[in-house]
Parts: structure tokens; sequence; C-alpha cells
């Protein structure tokens, strides 16, 4: 990146953005490049990376279990891992021949209908606080969140039934601040959230009947019973009850494996 680019991507003053370049460069963190003046990672950072391993020992399998799953299912699998109010995709892998495109450290908003495997197995507190950012003082929401949770839970893995189209206009309204909105346009926002996230959460009754599913997912536990990870695969195809669980069992074995390291 160039210093302008940093100045703009960050909403910094030249004056800022060349101190805290400055104090990253003597660091090592970043490095300068004298003949084009762009910025890039430094060398300080391969330091941090070669510990990884040791430093998050989980995360490191759990992207193995995803090459793993990639290959024996024959479809994308991604690690998932919580960052505040949002999931972050730490690794993503791909079958031989895949086309389905995902970055690393892509944020999704931790907020209905994303995170349903994390939201089902986190704390009460927290469950609590993923429903009302999705469904605020809507009750028959709010009922149909809670219930969704708990058939995941008693599942022990999530069925995201979302197109890629629905995801994307789901993601894009998730992402608007109130504070960035007009007046007259949150009430329309909200309610367009309201939609998206009941319509994501809607089922078919008919378990024969092939529906679009987006996302296989479940989570991985420590021994106390606390979600690390979410571990999933990702078919982006019509899909029956029967394929479904057929897709599901070597992603719970997986995630038993993990469970228990």
């Amino acid at each position: 990146m160039r210093f302008s680019d940093v100045v703009r991507d960050l909403d910094l003053s030249q004056a800022t953005a060349h101190a805290i370049l400055k104090t990253l460069s003597d660091r090592g963190w970043v490095q300068r490049d004298p003949v084009t003046k762009t910025f890039s990672l430094g060398p300080a950072l391969s330091l941090i990376a070669s510990r990884l391993d040791s430093a998050r020992p989980l995360a490191n399998l759990a992207h193995d279990a995803a090459r793993r799953l990639a290959t024996a299912v024959d479809v994308p699998a991604s690690v998932i891992e919580r960052a505040g109010d949002d999931l972050v995709i730490t690794a993503f892998e791909q079958p031989k021949g895949g086309a389905i495109s995902a970055s690393p450290n892509e944020r999704i908003p931790y907020t209905a209908p994303f995170g349903v495997a994390f939201a089902a197995w986190d704390t009460p507190e927290a469950q609590r606080a993923w429903i009302q950012r999705a469904a605020a003082d809507d009750a028959a929401l709010t009922r149909q969140l809670t219930d969704v949770l708990t058939q995941t839970r008693e599942r022990g893995y999530d069925i995201d039934w979302m197109t890629p189209a629905l995801a994307q206009a789901a993601h894009a309204i998730g992402s608007l601040s109130d504070h960035a909105l007009p007046v007259n346009m949150r009430s329309i926002i909200d309610q367009l959230r309201v939609e998206f996230t009941s319509a994501a959460l809607t089922s078919d009754d008919d378990p024969r009947a092939p529906r679009p599913v987006a996302t296989i997912s479940a989570p991985v536990l420590d021994k106390g019973g606390r979600i690390q990870l979410v571990l999933g695969v990702h078919p982006v195809r019509p899909m029956t009850a029967r394929d479904v669980q057929r897709t599901a069992k070597p992603l719970l074995d997986e995630v038993a494996r993990l469970s228990t390291t």
C-alpha cells in the first residue's frame, strides 16, 4: 500500500499516519520499499507467524481438518472463530478444482441469520445478545431464533439454507449502521433485517425435497463444553435431508477428534 492509501483507507491525517508507520517500520512490523514507496508487512510478523502453530494448536489442527474435509467431501471447508461482534474465517480450503471463493480473515457480523452454529453453543448471555441484535422488539422473531438455537443443539450441527444471493443481500443489510442511515430509512432497514433473517431460518417441511444448502457447520468444544471455533463445509447446491446427513457425517467425525484434543 502507498502512504496515501493508508491515509485514505484508515481515515487518518497525514501526520498521524506518518507517525504510526514510522513506529511500525522502526519495530519491523512493516517495511517500505525505497523504489516504489509502498508499505508491506515486515519481517517481525514472520517471527510471530512461525510461533502460531505452537501458540494456537487447536486452530492449527482445525486447519488440517478443513483440508481433509475439502478432499473427503469434495466441497470447500472452513474454520470460523469469533472476534468480538464478528465471526472471522481463519481458514478456507478448496477441493481440487474448486471454484467457490472466500478470503481468510473475511469478517461476518455475529448476528442472525449468521453464526447460528456459534450462538447455539455460546453462553446464555451471548445468545440473548445475538438474538437481540437481529430481533430487537420482534417477539415472533425472538421465539423463532430461540427455537432455531434449540433445534441446532439437538441436531448437533447447523444447516444454512441461504442461497448465495440471499446471503450477499443479508450481509449487506446487516453491515449497515443505524448511525449512517437517514432517520426515515431506519425503520425500512430494520424491517429488511427481520425479513432476511426470517427467510433464512425457514426450512421446508418435506425432507425429500432438495433445498439450496450454503453451509453445514458444527462447533468444536473444549472439555468444559465451551465453544472454541466452528468447522464447516460449503456444498452450495440443492440437497435433500439425507444428502445433508451424509455430508455432515465426516464433518462431525472431524469435530469429535478436535473436541478431544
